[in-house]
């Protein structure tokens, strides 16, 4: 009987300890499913900020592409002007102008060939306009006029030349529209 109440007192004891185990697992899950979530967590956040670094990169590297591609608008905006000039000096009728007054009226010409072929070279486009539709995106109506046998919208007048660089419009042409 001795030993068999040593049988059941070891049995209880082994009984104890898996007892013990068994409590102590659910402590160890908790922490475990913890870690776990915490890992997932900053996984995500790597995840996104890794998302966010290649965004910020090709947002980067789109806006030096549109930098580099429309470099020197600015100059280019600055020669229209002189080549307005040059066209408003060209118009002038040289039938009445000396011989001296003549020769720079030619030298006129030269340059504005000079500066129209730079800036051809350039990719800079007149934008053809005259009894073309009105388009509102290239143009921009400073005067309306009614006249007869004239379609409504149609260009009558150029006032000023506008112009394309590459495939952007770096200056409307100011024109006159019937109405």
């Amino acid at each position: 009987m001795e030993k068999e109440q040593k049988e059941n007192l070891t049995k209880k004891k082994k009984v104890k300890e898996i007892k013990k185990k068994v409590n102590n697992k659910p402590k160890v899950n908790k922490e475990e499913e913890k870690l776990k979530k915490e890992n997932q967590d900053l996984n995500d956040k790597v995840l996104r900020l890794s998302a966010e670094m290649q965004n910020m990169r090709r947002r980067y590297d789109e806006e030096m592409a549109r930098i580099c591609k429309y470099e020197g608008e600015e100059l280019i905006l600055k020669i229209l002007t002189i080549v307005d000039n040059f066209e408003r000096a060209i118009m002038l009728d040289d039938s009445n102008l000396t011989d001296e007054l003549s020769k720079f009226l030619d030298g006129f010409k030269m340059i504005y060939g000079n500066l129209k072929n730079i800036l051809e070279a350039s990719e800079v486009k007149e934008i053809d306009c005259l009894k073309q539709a009105f388009d509102p995106n290239t143009m921009e109506a400073v005067l309306t006029v009614h006249e007869e046998n004239t379609e409504p919208g149609i260009v009558l007048d150029v006032l000023q030349k506008g112009y394309t660089y590459k495939d952007k419009v770096i200056r409307h042409a100011m024109v006159r529209v019937s109405e």
